[in-house]
């Protein structure tokens, strides 16, 4: 078979295991089997498939078929225009969390905690954006880690990011000029309604606490104000519908709450929240 006759019959493998965006997909695998950046595919697609060139190929579609993100089968994913390394011990990066990025970037800051960094997108985005600043990144899972360590070596910013283990900020000591944090948001009650590709590929530990999908925010909002210097804002990310009980539990611990702000399809995404401030 012709490469053009190869790639039609996987995106209609695709299609036909529910997949939302077949051939997009399809060609996306297509150049990681050539082991070519996607954007090259349309001048570089060869006539004919070498028999590894095919069968890396054809095993990606399998995989793909079976849910697996893409991102996870690839190996990255594009965030705030850098790679990311992924693995199935991370959250996958999405666009939705640029829009804490770019709402960090409005402020001014020396040093900066990212808790739960998973992959480290949030906190190395920011490093490499701000190249006077440090930052140290918290994760329960050393496997995250790990992740978070290789990408803070491939974007060069080993040097200012340091990570260790952490349920939140039981562990953790000094002040920030920033924290952030996207924490896991999810209610159990929300999971069975998952694409496979989150529900079965994904850190359920990055997904879900467990109940009614806030406790993560009640750890954070018990322990921030002793992490964050005066003036310093906490943002966190949150679930479409949950910025009136984010904002109420940190406004109980004591925290003045900013509106929230809105991702690209105009859902409640960012909270921003401060110490209280005393005459």
């Amino acid at each position: 078979m012709k490469t053009d006759q190869i790639l039609r019959a996987a995106t209609a493998r695709l299609k036909a295991a529910g997949v939302e965006t077949p051939a997009r997909d399809a060609r996306r695998l297509m150049a990681h089997a050539l082991e070519m950046s996607p954007d090259r595919l349309t001048v570089g697609l060869p006539d004919k498939l070498t028999p590894s060139v095919e069968k890396r190929f054809d095993a990606a579609i399998k995989a793909r078929e079976a849910r697996q993100p893409v991102s996870q089968i690839v190996g990255w994913r594009e965030f705030y225009g850098r790679r990311f390394k992924v693995t199935p011990d991370v959250l996958d990066p999405r666009p939705d969390t640029e829009t804490l990025i770019d709402w960090v970037l409005r402020y001014p800051f020396q040093n900066i905690l990212d808790l739960g960094t998973g992959s480290g997108c949030i906190l190395l985005t920011l490093l490499v954006e701000r190249p006077d600043v440090r930052g140290v990144g918290i994760d329960v899972s050393e496997a995250a880690i790990d992740v978070a360590l290789a990408n803070a070596a491939d974007l060069g910013v080993s040097k200012r990011a340091f990570f260790d283990t952490s349920d939140w900020l039981e562990d953790v000591s000094g002040r920030f000029d920033i924290i952030t944090a996207n924490p896991p948001y999810i209610s159990a009650g929300e999971m069975t309604d998952l694409a496979p590709e989150v529900r079965d590929h994904e850190p359920h530990l990055a997904l879900c606490p467990g109940g009614d999908g806030l406790d993560a925010y009640r750890a954070i909002a018990k322990r921030v104000a002793r992490h964050l210097t005066p003036a310093g804002p906490l943002f966190v990310e949150i679930g479409a519908t949950q910025a009136a009980a984010v904002t109420e539990i940190f406004r109980n611990a004591d925290l003045e709450v900013a509106p929230p702000r809105q991702d690209l399809n105009g859902h409640d995404r960012v909270i921003m929240a401060r110490l209280r401030y005393r005459a």
